[in-house]
């Protein structure tokens, strides 16, 4: 049902200056494989083979990695390194790469009203890719939410819980419960001080988005920062419908932040040791 996933990767990066002046925060490597790469990894496996992409200005890096290096594989086939280009390979024959561009930094709401050529009339999904998702212990996050959608058919936010100091850095929501770990939303503000945050219930980057969302887009007034907020219009998506915030199973790199691309990497080169 669901085909579509969005990747919105138009922003600057600039918490990895100088590194990334000229390469996508989303082409830094963990390991061996960029960011973009475990994304659309997460997104195949949960059913979706159209990916399309919101970029800028610097980004054709990423264009070019999911095409085909003909000097390269000319230059490795028949050696012992041919192997390490199987992934990316199977991902170029598997999937469809769509793209667009974000001509002006607006804010996440702006990019994905421009991903509606990309998308149709249909429900999709967003990953962010710089908020990496592991699961060893079951589904990937995004197809856990695909499962909560052919149930429910609505749009989803994906959630955790976050320490009190850190709910400026999120959108937060509150709510009912709907049943274990899943909530129905009711309130939704991005980034707010301590003493205004409803809850600790922070919007991670996965959502699975319903298609009228387009339509609240086009009508939602700059928010925080002078940004279209997504959170914004999923506020209102919420009032007059239904919006539902998933407690996910499993861990989150921030990749956004040193912190976290070094917790990330530190985890996954123990991983490829076991």
């Amino acid at each position: 049902m669901l085909q579509t996933c969005i990747f919105p990767a138009a922003g600057y990066g600039t918490r990895f200056l100088p590194a990334t002046k000229t390469l996508p925060k989303e082409m830094l490597p963990i390991l061996n494989k960029p960011l973009i790469h475990y994304g659309v990894d997460e997104a195949l496996e949960a059913g979706m083979d159209n990916m399309g992409f919101v970029t800028g200005r610097g980004k054709r890096a990423l264009e070019d990695y999911f095409d085909i290096s003909y000097e390269l594989e000319h230059q490795i086939s028949g050696t012992k390194k041919e192997y390490l280009l199987n992934d990316i390979r199977s991902l170029i024959d598997r999937c469809t790469f769509t793209f667009t561009r974000q001509n002006q930094m607006k804010g996440l709401g702006d990019a994905i009203l421009k991903s509606k050529p990309l998308v149709g009339d249909e429900a999709f999904g967003v990953i962010l890719a710089d908020d990496l998702c592991v699961n060893e212990e079951g589904f990937n996050v995004m197809s856990q939410m695909v499962k909560i959608y052919e149930k429910y058919r609505c749009t989803i936010v994906a959630v955790m819980e976050v320490p009190k100091d850190q709910v400026s850095n999120y959108g937060i929501v509150t709510g009912n419960n709907v049943e274990d770990n899943l909530v129905m939303v009711n309130s939704m503000i991005e980034k707010p001080d301590i003493n205004e945050a409803p809850s600790n219930l922070a919007i991670i980057g996965r959502y699975i988005l319903t298609p009228d969302i387009f339509g609240i887009l086009e009508n939602t007034k700059a928010g925080k920062n002078g940004e279209i907020q997504l959170t914004d219009a999923l506020l209102t998506q919420a009032l007059s419908g239904m919006v539902l915030a998933y407690k996910f199973q499993g861990k989150r790199f921030d990749c956004g932040s040193v912190d976290g691309f070094v917790e990330a990497t530190n985890f996954f080169y123990k991983k490829s040791l076991c």
